[in-house]
């Protein structure tokens, strides 16, 4: 994401997503009633009978509806024209739907930024200067390959190994499997890729690729994991390895927060809370180290929204978790609002 021009008497942010987890983060941002301002096309129409032809304009549009479609690349908002130029291509009042794409800028205007919007704006530009981070796990029959995206895991490629060890063409089979893999992994555009599995499947991959393509084994960092399924992707978030290889990574985080706070609440530690009610109450009282808040509940649930801006008015950390995510939604077993605590409040 690119900062671009601020305007805080109008309340104007400028925006340039530059991938589509860039999109995901504007979508987080917009709530109905606030106003974006970006580069459209706008079908004029000369005379009724007239085909019409576009235009291109700049268009400021009132926020009432917003689509993220990470798999299209896309962002959709639509909204009443509230103005935009050239003047007579644009119908005040009309609907309107604006595509958000990468690499074009778009302002976004709010009567009020919320600590929590800067937050997940700096997030974003972090994000953007970091590599994302691959992940394989792999056993003798299987290989699943994942990304690490700021809305959460990807899960990209599942194969099944048809080789197997009686077979006569067992060899030829695995060198097979391993080259569609080895095609997977040369396509993604990765800085790292965790290779890892309960057994010798990722050691004789790495020689295969060392073969193959020397640049790209350099990228590998061999671990282990218990199962080459879903579940092995998820252990190597919880055990940290994904932050040995890439630190500060939103997925590992939130399994790690949400790990941390199971295992004080069946200890009943009295060091977690959950709920509105007790969450005020510990915001209030400075007991809380770090909120664990659903975007989603975050941009919808004023009271929450009040709540985590009392917290970060006392240096409260906060942790914005994705809805779409494994966390976000072990989060949401608990309201999708919670908190570790620096003391018990009974």
């Amino acid at each position: 994401m690119k900062l671009g021009k601020q305007d805080p008497k109008v309340g104007e942010i400028r925006l340039t997503p530059e991938n589509t987890e860039d999109l995901w983060h504007i979508e987080r941002l917009l709530s109905p009633g606030d106003r974006i301002i970006a580069r459209t096309w706008r079908r004029f129409k000369a005379t009724e009978d007239d085909a019409g032809e576009k235009k291109a304009v700049t268009m400021k549009l009132g926020v009432e509806k917003v689509e993220f479609s990470p798999h299209a690349n896309r962002l959709r908002v639509t909204g009443k024209i509230i103005e935009g130029t050239p003047e007579e291509y644009v119908q005040q009042g009309a609907y309107h739907t604006i595509d958000i794409e990468e690499h074009f800028p778009v302002s976004i205007i709010k009567d009020n930024w919320m600590s929590h919007h800067m937050t997940r704006i700096k997030q974003a530009i972090a994000e953007t200067k970091r590599p994302r981070l691959g992940m394989l796990v792999l056993d003798e029959n299987k290989a699943i390959y994942a990304t690490l995206r700021g809305f959460g895991v990807a899960y990209e490629l599942e194969l099944e190994n048809s080789a197997r060890k009686r077979d006569d063409k067992f060899d030829e089979k695995t060198q097979s499997f391993f080259g569609e893999i080895l095609k997977k992994l040369q396509s993604s555009q990765v800085g790292k890729i965790i290779v890892a599995g309960p057994g010798f499947g990722k050691e004789n991959l790495l020689k295969f690729i060392k073969q193959k393509d020397s640049k790209l084994a350099q990228k590998i960092v061999l671990e282990h994991c218990s199962y080459a399924e879903r579940t092995g992707i998820t252990e190597l978030l919880k055990r940290g390895v994904v932050g040995k290889v890439a630190a500060e990574e939103r997925a590992e985080n939130e399994l790690v927060l949400m790990d941390k706070f199971s295992t004080e609440l069946r200890k009943d530690s009295g060091l977690v809370a959950y709920g509105k009610k007790e969450m005020a109450a510990a915001v209030a009282a400075s007991a809380v180290d770090t909120i664990l808040v659903l975007d989603e509940l975050l941009r919808t649930d004023k009271e929450v929204e009040r709540i985590v801006e009392e917290g970060e008015a006392r240096k409260v950390k906060l942790a914005i978790f994705s809805h779409e995510s494994d966390g976000g939604r072990e989060l949401d077993g608990y309201g999708g609002f919670a908190a570790l605590l620096r003391f018990k409040m009974r």
